[in-house]
């Protein structure tokens, strides 16, 4: 699904060059509920937005579902993005003027979807989220793990084969973190792949494998099996800490 070898990223501030990612190699198949995890400044934003197509590296190879990504034109970007990915973010992104409705439908708007046929499908998709009833509600009435459920079934109805979550559950409270985490289990075990960067442990646990980043290259990758033992250890340095 993802193959990225010896990817490099830079940014040029004025006569300053900041080297983010420092060659970074990694795979992920199809299906697989992945957590990027690292400081600030680690690359894990970096990362998710070259992963996402929404940012240019600038040495290395990166190939989305067969499809190397380099160098493409915005059109062609925007096609791809449109064909294989959607989006959830910590900030919602929903649209304020527009109802819970009209920001799900958007994605078939901008593939030519009818008005009467893309909200059909986007009531479907909030009926899925419990969210049938906020149809016609705006933003700024919703909670906010109403609206990450808006922004989820938003990332859902042009039915991607990845979804990339950029801390899903840096604005909510645990519960509702936990609550999204299910939506978002549910929705992998569907087949869907699932990249999730986060800066919390708990969150992180509950994927199927972490990719740790550390001055922009992978530190440590834990897989399933490990990650019980990882989030204990890591209970006991936070118990260890406050003592």
């Amino acid at each position: 699904m993802i193959k990225i070898e010896n990817l490099h990223k830079s940014y040029i501030t004025g006569s300053n060059s900041l080297h983010v990612l420092k060659g970074i190699d990694l795979e992920i198949n199809q299906g697989e509920f992945v957590s990027v995890m690292g400081s600030s400044g680690s690359g894990k934003s970096t990362l998710l937005n070259i992963l996402g197509i929404l940012d240019n590296y600038d040495e290395g190879s990166y190939y989305l579902n067969g499809t190397l990504v380099k160098d493409m034109s915005e059109k062609k970007a925007a096609k791809l993005r449109n064909e294989l990915v959607g989006f959830v973010f910590q900030s919602f992104n929903l649209i304020s003027f527009k109802n819970a409705m009209e920001n799900v439908a958007l994605p078939l708007y901008y593939q030519g979807v009818s008005r009467k046929k893309r909200n059909k499908i986007a009531l479907e998709y909030l009926d899925k989220m419990g969210l049938l009833e906020w149809a016609e509600h705006m933003p700024n009435e919703m909670s906010g793990g109403q609206k990450q459920r808006v922004a989820i079934a938003r990332s859902l109805i042009s039915k991607p084969k990845i979804i990339f979550a950029d801390e899903p559950t840096g604005a909510l409270d645990t519960t509702t973190s936990y609550e999204v985490m299910e939506i978002l289990k549910e929705i992998n075990e569907e087949g869907i792949t699932i990249i999730l960067v986060t800066h919390e442990h708990d969150i992180a646990a509950m994927s199927d494998k972490i990719i740790r980043l550390n001055d922009g290259v992978i530190a440590e990758v834990i897989k399933n099996g490990d990650l019980k033992s990882w989030q204990n250890q890591y209970t006991k340095e936070v118990e260890a800490i406050a003592i």
